[in-house]
């Protein structure tokens, strides 16, 4: 039997929505062993004057088995 455990973390990125998600797996990696998955629960962006995008911003549920 194994049991996991949920948790939520928000990351950045100027680049793309796919680079925030790698940036938040990553960082949480280092501290957070047997990851396993991750839902992407919300997505902000942050603009500038003109609409344009200047950063992108998630909203993670990831998923872990606890030891």
């Amino acid at each position: 039997m194994s049991i996991a455990k949920i948790i939520e973390v928000n990351a950045s990125s100027s680049t793309s929505m796919e680079d925030a998600v790698k940036n938040g797996l990553k960082k949480t990696s280092e501290t957070v062993k047997g990851i396993k998955g991750a839902w992407v629960n919300e997505i902000k962006v942050v603009t500038d004057d003109n609409g344009n995008v200047t950063e992108w911003r998630v909203n993670l549920r990831i998923t872990f088995v606890v030891q």
